[in-house]
């Protein structure tokens, strides 16, 4: 047992229990069931202090293989919690400073507001490449920002087949 100076004791029983564990991905897709993946996608890449203005259309991430994320956190092992916590966190923010900018595009406005597509959302809301854009925290190699056309919403998506690809390269 490991005691921080916080008061916080860990147990290596937990490290060693979960190296014993069999393989929860039976009945996973193998290599060749699931979609190929470029080798930069599942690279890990550095999160914390990156931003990003990279953001897909929520259909066709979707029929690349993504599903959406898991928007709660659920992981039990306390590192796991932390992790899982930062990248919904930084998530909600950015889809909170997208829904601010939105209202203000929508103030604006001297007709209606019309729904944005993908493309006039990367346009007038991501701004890529201006200094007034609104960069978005990086996520984790397996996630990826999506704008849900339908419900006018910035999403998360994880990519699965990343995740099957670095474990692969292990």
């Amino acid at each position: 047992m490991i005691r921080f100076s916080n008061g916080v004791a860990v147990g290596f029983m937990s490290v060693l229990i979960t190296g014993c564990m069999p393989n929860m991905n039976q009945g996973a897709r193998t290599p060749a069931e699931s979609d190929p993946v470029a080798a930069d996608d599942s690279t890990p890449r550095t999160t914390i202090g990156e931003t990003t203005q990279n953001v897909l259309d929520l259909r066709e991430a979707l029929a690349q293989g993504g599903e959406r994320a898991e928007t709660s956190v659920t992981a039990g092992n306390p590192l796991m919690q932390s992790a899982e916590a930062y990248r919904t966190t930084v998530a909600k923010i950015g889809g909170i400073a997208v829904q601010q900018a939105i209202a203000i595009r929508n103030a604006q406005s001297i007709q209606d507001p019309k729904p944005l597509s993908h493309r006039q959302f990367i346009d007038e809301i991501i701004q890529p490449d201006r200094p007034d854009g609104i960069r978005l925290a990086m996520l984790p190699y397996y996630q990826e920002y999506a704008w849900d056309e339908e419900a006018q919403a910035l999403v998360v998506v994880d990519f699965p087949a990343r995740k099957d690809a670095r474990e692969r390269d292990r």
